[in-house]
């Protein structure tokens, strides 16, 4: 699992570091807020650890802003603040959780396990898919797919109700034409039993989950 954690107090952010490394998390570690919007320009992580107090920009209106850019990335407050106001506003603008500095590293390990649970499991209609076990059930029933077929069903369900493009799709499979991508879709779709649409010169989306 992936953790983009900004925090300025660098003894902090390397003890977090090597202690979430430790528990198998993969954690890129920012101090500035400018620093950690590029960071999910070029990367895709399965949470987000932000201190709120920041020399440059403060957390709660940096997630403000990537709430605004719709990323839905589950996002932890790590603070020393105490005022209530400040945290009702962290929430308010999409926080999942809070933590108050200092805390017991078994503490954000209980809380960032609780989270990443909830969001491991994709379903849609009659499937669901595992994130991190990679395993697909359709009506509770295991299915096995090719590895081209799999990484289809992967960036799909990551991207409900969004249109992923014919050439991200391309990209991430070994189709290496659109009808291929077609015919791949297709019996993805009699598989699954369940719709994925195409739209026209764009891509193929899967709606109403």
């Amino acid at each position: 699992m992936k953790i983009l954690l900004l925090e300025d107090d660098t003894i902090l952010s390397q003890t977090l570091c090597e202690i979430l490394n430790q528990h198998g998390f993969e954690v890129t570690a920012v101090e500035k807020g400018e620093d950690a919007i590029n960071m999910t320009f070029e990367n895709r992580y399965d949470i987000y650890l932000f201190d709120i107090n920041l020399p440059d920009i403060n957390g709660i209106d940096l997630l403000k802003s990537l709430k605004e850019a719709d990323d839905q990335t589950p996002t932890i407050f790590i603070s020393a603040n105490e005022d209530i106001q400040t945290i009702a506003r962290g929430f308010d603008v999409g926080a999942e959780d809070y933590i108050k500095k200092p805390f017991m590293p078994e503490e954000l390990l209980i809380r960032l396990n609780a989270k990443l649970s909830k969001k491991m499991m994709i379903s849609c209609q009659d499937v669901r898919y595992n994130t991190l076990s990679g395993d697909i059930f359709v009506k509770d029933k295991k299915v096995y797919f090719s590895y081209a077929q799999f990484k289809l069903v992967d960036i799909l369900f990551k991207n409900l109700n969004r249109t992923v493009s014919k050439d991200e799709l391309l990209s991430v499979t070994e189709y290496h034409s659109d009808n291929a991508l077609r015919v791949a879709i297709t019996k993805l779709k009699t598989l699954l039993n369940i719709e994925i649409k195409n739209i026209r010169g764009v891509g193929y989306t899967i709606e109403s989950c």
